[in-house]
Order: structure tokens, then C-alpha cells, then sequence
């Protein structure tokens, strides 16, 4: 049963949002440059305070073997918590885009019509 604990929410969390996008939202937020560099400013952040959460030296976040693939990377990082970091951080961006554009004709009608 190794990595259907966390692994596998993990991976289809992923294509999930990537999915919801590609499919059926249509943002190009995937194009944007910005996205990506939002996304470097997270791995930024994210690295060393996951690193200390879940260090193997002291880990204060532990994981069952079980459930994950075992696969770490800087300072014993499981994988799985990149892919969760970025399934949550792009599905905010998409709603936040999503909001954002469905509001725009709403916000210049009020402009034009001072009723």
C-alpha cells in the first residue's frame, strides 16, 4: 500500500487543478509569467519551513512510511508535499482569476451607470 496515503491524493490533486484549468476555467494563468515566478516565491518559503517541519534529524511533522513514497528532497522533504503545495496555491490563484475576470464587467457598468 505504499503512497495511496498521501501519494495518490497528491498526484490527483495535481491534475485536478490542472485539469480545471486547462478544461474548463481557460485563464491562461499557465502562460503567464508571473504565475511562475509566484510560484519560485512559494518554493522560496516553502523549502526551509518544510525542511524543519519534517527534517528526519527531528522531524515534527511525521509521516506513516506507508503512505508515502519515501522519495525526499532538500532537507527531507516528501515530494508529495510539492505537489500539494502547488495543486492549493494554483486552485486560489484560478478562483482568485477567476473571480477577478467575472467581476470586471460588473465593476465598469457601475462606472458608466452612476444610478
Amino acid at each position: 500500500m505504499t503512497g495511496l496515503g498521501y501519494t495518490v491524493p497528491a498526484v490527483l490533486a495535481v491534475v485536478v487543478v490542472c485539469a480545471w484549468e486547462l478544461a474548463f476555467l481557460r485563464t491562461g494563468l499557465f502562460r503567464r509569467p508571473a504565475y511562475w515566478i509566484a510560484m519560485v516565491i512559494v518554493l522560496a518559503f516553502q523549502i526551509p519551513v518544510d525542511g524543519w517541519l519534517t527534517k528526519l534529524t527531528a522531524p515534527l511533522v511525521l509521516y506513516n512510511p506507508d503512505h508515502i513514497t519515501g522519495l525526499r528532497a532538500p532537507w527531507d522533504i516528501p515530494i508529495e508535499d510539492f505537489l500539494f503545495g502547488f495543486a492549493l496555491v494554483t486552485a486560489v490563484l484560478l478562483r482568485w482569476e477567476r473571480l477577478r475576470t467575472s467581476e470586471a464587467p460588473r465593476t465598469s457598468d457601475k462606472q458608466r451607470d452612476p444610478a
